[in-house]
């Protein structure tokens, strides 16, 4: 996408809304940003770094939308805003930071892993970034985990080498304004009951959830999640994770041997359960989540099998 000279407005001043606003910026836009807080958290840093941004805060209303070319909206503004929702009636083109660095980086060699779902990303995301690192890729780890994901390209526009693989933990908010995103390889992990107050009910919240698959990677589907197991999609190669045994070799599962629990691929036995430091069956469930998505993008096992054995998770986390 080419932003050079439009007017764009960003809605939102927290992390994702800065990033945006400065990558915009960088790359030619004419950024107005409002929010509809007072003191939005990045105010008073946009003004410093971009003075020559408009600035709004303390509500939409008409001035904010006027003259907009594009606007690029923050995880928490809902599609529902009413002004802003005006706005996609009349056309006005919508993306999130997620959609503006999947556009950027359409062109350039590095592989992507997608991973969403309602519980486990974070420790998925960072787990999967570990094994790549131990696989010996030059390995970015960003999006709804910390990095925003346009904080992360920038560092490679500002001469960075690229990566060898973007891990990105993405959330449904993200995923409603995404259209380009073509992972190498996508999870949903799971779908349970959240975020209702935005969505209009489980069904809606599982269709935000599934645009991580819109793109042509493999899909690393919850076989025991009805909704992560309805996404697939035909023509696509697809492999599933779960905690019972797999049923065939494109499975991940667990095997009970001589008593013993083991993390497996099809009928191959990987790693016994006791030697996952991560405390939990539903962290088992995560590991095998994690080896699916970095062997389908073609990493070989023993480096992910290491990188499983000295992950202990992620702070605050069980």
């Amino acid at each position: 996408m080419n932003v050079m000279g439009k007017k764009v407005l960003v809605l939102g001043l927290g992390d994702t809304g800065l990033s945006m606003a400065t990558w915009l910026t960088r790359h030619g836009a004419r950024v107005r940003a409002a929010d509809s807080r007072a003191n939005p958290p990045h105010a008073d840093r946009l003004k410093r770094q971009l003075p020559q941004a408009e600035i709004i805060t303390g509500g939409f209303n008409a001035d904010c939308f006027k003259d907009i070319d594009l606007i690029a909206i923050s995880p928490g503004v809902p599609l529902s805003e009413s002004m802003l929702a005006n706005a996609l009636q009349r056309g006005v083109p919508v993306v999130g930071d997620v959609e503006l660095f999947a556009q950027a980086l359409a062109p350039r060699q590095a592989k992507v892993i997608a991973i969403t779902g309602a519980n486990g990303k974070s420790t998925v995301t960072a787990l999967c970034g570990a094994m790549c690192i131990e696989a010996g890729l030059n390995t970015v780890v960003a999006g709804n985990i910390g990095l925003p994901v346009l904080d992360a390209l920038s560092v490679i526009e500002n001469g960075e080498a690229m990566p060898d693989v973007f891990v990105l933990e993405l959330s449904s908010f993200q995923l409603e304004t995404t259209a380009s995103l073509n992972a190498d390889a996508a999870t949903v992990l799971n779908v349970t009951q959240d975020h209702m107050d935005r969505y209009a009910g489980m069904d809606d919240y599982a269709a935000a959830k599934a645009r991580v698959f819109l793109g042509n990677g493999v899909q690393i589907l919850n076989r025991e999640d009805a909704y992560s197991r309805a996404m697939a999609l035909p023509g696509r190669r697809i492999e599933t994770f779960g905690l019972d045994a797999p049923a065939n070799d494109a499975d991940w599962g667990m095997l009970n041997q001589a008593g013993q629990d083991w993390l497996a691929h099809g009928s191959q036995a990987l790693l016994n359960a006791s030697e996952v430091p991560m405390a939990g069956r539903h962290n088992a469930a995560n590991a095998l989540a994690a080896l699916a998505l970095c062997q389908a993008i073609g990493l070989p096992l023993a480096p992910l099998l290491v990188a499983l054995r000295a992950f202990k998770g992620l702070p605050h986390r069980v």
